[in-house]
């Protein structure tokens, strides 16, 4: 299995700072964090509403938000901004621009899939179950039949061409985070089971799913009155 065509790419150990409100993962950066799975890097949390207007006063958030990450002496906001300097950093991003392209495609959708399950926790009581509803419909009859399809038809271990990219290490959080919800939710995709069994076995994404990682649970209801305090 190669997991990039230049191994020197993949670093051990990559030290960078990253700047997140520890409640941020009802939105997207979740997934999008996990691109750091090979990267050793420092956390720094707003637990207040005091550090946030202190790093909006200084410059350090382009546009008065997190998620922030401090890498090569810069320092990048937005989340999908953040994940493709890393993915073209580390050749996550395909051999060339078709490659690219297919791969962009791919993770636009599982972003929209992400968003459905991000904000589940914060809908009101009672739309609760028609959003729950609504997202695993989505999941299993829209988004998770086009990468089982995908696969089915490019007849490789990854998604795009025969190496590790973005979309493989995303699509792998993605089923993660559905079977928070579902457990079963792969039952009816084989080619998903073999996947998720197959990139989840990669050494260094092992380590990161390992308990005592940096990988953070799912968002809890609570965490979203924290959120709400330091924001609002």
């Amino acid at each position: 299995m190669t997991y990039g065509s230049n191994k020197s790419n993949f670093p051990k150990h990559i030290s960078l700072s990253l700047l997140y409100l520890k409640e941020e993962e009802a939105k997207t950066w979740n997934d999008s964090k996990f691109l750091f799975y090979f990267l050793q890097f420092e956390e720094s949390y707003l637990e207040k509403k005091e550090d946030l207007t202190k790093l909006q006063k200084d410059g350090s958030l382009l546009f008065q938000q997190v998620p922030m990450v401090e890498m090569d002496g810069m320092k990048l906001v937005q989340t999908r901004a953040i994940a493709n300097y890393i993915a073209t950093k580390y050749n996550l991003c395909g051999k060339d621009l078709k490659e690219r392209a297919l791969i962009d495609m791919y993770v636009e959708g599982m972003f929209d899939l992400n968003e459905l399950l991000m904000t589940y926790v914060i809908q009101p009581a009672d739309k609760k179950e028609q959003h729950f509803a609504n997202m695993m419909d989505k999941a299993t009859n829209r988004y998770f039949p086009v990468f089982e399809k995908v696969l089915k038809d490019h007849g490789k271990d990854f998604l795009v061409g025969n190496q590790l990219s973005r979309a493989d290490v995303q699509l792998l959080e993605l089923i993660l985070m559905a079977e928070e919800f579902k457990p079963d939710i792969l039952a009816q995709f084989p080619l998903l089971q073999r996947f998720k069994a197959r990139i989840s076995n990669i050494p260094t994404i092992k380590k990161f799913l390992q308990p005592g990682s940096q990988r953070k649970p799912p968002v809890r209801e609570e965490d979203v009155a924290k959120v709400i305090k330091i924001f609002y």
